[in-house]
């Protein structure tokens, strides 16, 4: 079972870091029985489960209901939690508490905030508290509003710099990893070369520590979801559709249930 350790260790050692974002049981017990090094239950959670347009709407009770249900597929994995949007931005104490609760009702390992020097003095809280922290910089899906859609962030020195600056930032404020998100590729290398915290990207090179990708994205869930970054590893969705055709047909024909799936 990974630790946070691990992450600094697998950095130095050179060996990248495997995470993957999953919200559910099943999922996870798959997942358990792969080399994947961590997994993230993500506020994505809002998209790809609830239907919503963005994350804004998730809150920290389906933060636990959903961390809930991936710990008990995945008992020794090493788990990430998302906090929510404004679960930690108003204040130290919100966000101690809130964190307090995502990791005491999910036996989760850690959290993971949007954000650079803005929510330093929470990042210090949670770690002092005992609670370790993943930072997430480039593009933060809870400041879509803001950045105006979904664009690739750090572009150009100054903003490459501020990004720069935040993680450093952060892993002096005790984060043990950040997540960089839609950020091109050199900024993120720089950012890898220049902190010892472990470098999680989605979108941004090679040359971070380790990858983060969405399991319906990975497996090909939603033929209609192809963002750049995402590759596609396997083609479920038509396996899937293929699969609920076939039974609805044999429903209809009465060749289901047959006799071997019949009681006497």
């Amino acid at each position: 079972m990974m630790n946070i350790h691990d992450f600094t260790k697998k950095k130095l050692a050179g060996e990248k870091i495997s995470v993957v974002t999953c919200y559910d049981h099943a999922f996870a017990r798959l997942v358990a029985r792969t080399s994947i090094d961590a997994i993230l239950v993500g506020d994505s959670l809002g998209n790809v489960v609830q239907g919503l347009p963005n994350t804004l709407a998730v809150n920290v009770d389906d933060m636990i209901y959903h961390a809930r249900a991936v710990r008990r597929g995945a008992p020794q994995a090493f788990i990430v939690v998302d906090m929510p949007f404004m679960s930690y931005q108003t204040s130290v104490e919100k966000a101690l508490e809130n964190a307090g609760r995502i990791i005491k009702e999910t036996g989760a390992d850690a959290v993971k905030l949007e954000g650079g020097k803005a929510i330093l003095p929470q990042v210090r809280a949670l770690v002092e508290a005992g609670i370790p922290v993943m930072g997430h910089l480039g593009f933060t899906p809870q400041s879509l509003l803001a950045f105006g859609g979904y664009k690739v962030q750090g572009k150009g020195d100054a903003a490459a710099e501020t990004l720069l600056s935040d993680a450093v930032a952060l892993e002096k404020a005790g984060a043990f990893a950040v997540v960089l998100e839609m950020v091109p590729a050199a900024v993120a290398e720089k950012v890898s070369k220049a902190c010892t915290l472990a470098t999680i990207g989605i979108g941004a090179g090679t040359a971070t520590d380790g990858q983060v990708l969405v399991i319906t994205d990975l497996l090909g869930m939603d033929p209609d979801f192809a963002p750049r970054f995402v590759r596609k590893y396997a083609n479920l969705s038509s396996d899937i559709l293929s699969a609920l055709e076939n039974y609805a047909a044999e429903v209809r024909d009465v060749r289901f249930p047959s006799e071997k799936e019949t009681f006497h």
